[in-house]
């Protein structure tokens, strides 16, 4: 019996990690984030405010493998 699997090329990268900032030189900025519209109610916004600093919403991206190796080249 012959099995095949597949390995992702997709990771996670979270806050704090080594690639999650963008740096060109002259501008850092994270690669995600949140927007919240303008028109978000304020009760809204507090619980949102609320859960990210108690840190249970984290900003993740997700890069492809190959954004991470060159992303990687770049920094060396």
């Amino acid at each position: 019996m012959n099995y095949t699997t597949c390995r992702s090329t997709i990771h996670t990268i979270k806050q704090g990690d080594k690639n999650f900032l963008i740096y060109d030189g002259l501008t850092v900025a994270p690669r995600a984030g949140f927007e919240i519209a303008d028109n978000c109610p304020k009760d809204y916004l507090c619980i949102i405010q609320m859960c990210y600093e108690k840190g249970w919403l984290k900003p993740i991206a997700n890069i492809s493998e190959r954004e991470l190796l060159f992303a990687g080249l770049a920094n060396e």
